[in-house]
């Protein structure tokens, strides 16, 4: 059963509501039945790296609010992520662009390491401090994925996946998604936010129950048969 997750790198509540959803799935008897897939999608498109911008101060001027609104909210969402067991330094984000982090995502997902790129992807934004716009950034978090660096590079510099990050976008307006974190589950049933283990088990199961009935196979008891190519026996 696929579940798909729109999601930026930029958002604090995807990387809580990514932990909670691993969380519930581990819960799941049939967890090795569902199969992940993370899609692209940009909170900001027109975002640029500023160098020595913060991150409370970018929330205030995008919200328009003050410095120490921007502050409180940021220490709100730093004590949800703490109860879930990420680690949130705010003070050390860096604010850039995410769209050639998520073509690094895609080129991770063909390789067979989806998860794992959006694992480092918010690490190195909410807990190291890193710039995820920066290409020798992504070619490292490539790295210590177990991607060839050199690959890595070569699909950022030649604009590799860009098609594959617009196509998520696009498929994300025609369905309706108009925040993130947002869990489509066996594209019938839809879980929006960072909702809590307890949300996500409920929709899982639930979702499983109908995709099993959907997906049975049938037992065969086997006899004699003519095969297509004629030869019966």
């Amino acid at each position: 059963m696929k579940v798909e997750i729109w999601s930026d790198v930029m958002c604090p509540f995807c990387y809580i509501g990514k932990r909670r959803f691993e969380n519930a799935v581990q819960e799941l008897p049939f967890k090795d039945d569902i199969e992940i897939e993370w899609k692209s999608f940009q909170l900001n498109p027109d975002l640029q790296y500023e160098p020595g911008l913060s991150i409370d101060q970018y929330l205030a001027e995008r919200k328009g609010f003050s410095l120490e609104k921007a502050k409180e909210l940021n220490n709100y969402v730093t004590d949800m992520a703490a109860q879930e067991g990420l680690t949130y330094n705010f003070e050390k984000a860096v604010v850039a662009n995410s769209f050639d982090a998520h073509r690094f995502a895609h080129l991770a997902k063909k390789l067979g390491k989806g998860d794992a790129a959006e694992e480092s992807l918010f690490k190195a934004y909410f807990t190291d401090g890193k710039n995820i716009s920066d290409y020798d950034t992504l070619v490292q978090l490539g790295i210590e994925i177990g991607l060839d660096g050199t690959a890595v590079k070569q699909a950022l510099e030649n604009e590799d996946y860009t098609k594959e990050v617009y196509k998520d976008i696009a498929e994300s307006e025609a369905i309706g998604v108009r925040g993130v974190p947002f869990f489509v589950i066996d594209r019938k049933y839809a879980v929006s936010g960072a909702q809590a283990k307890d949300v996500f088990v409920q929709a899982l199961e639930r979702s499983y129950s109908e995709w099993k009935k959907e997906n049975t196979k049938f037992t065969t008891i086997e006899g004699e048969v003519c095969s297509s190519d004629g030869d019966c026996k």
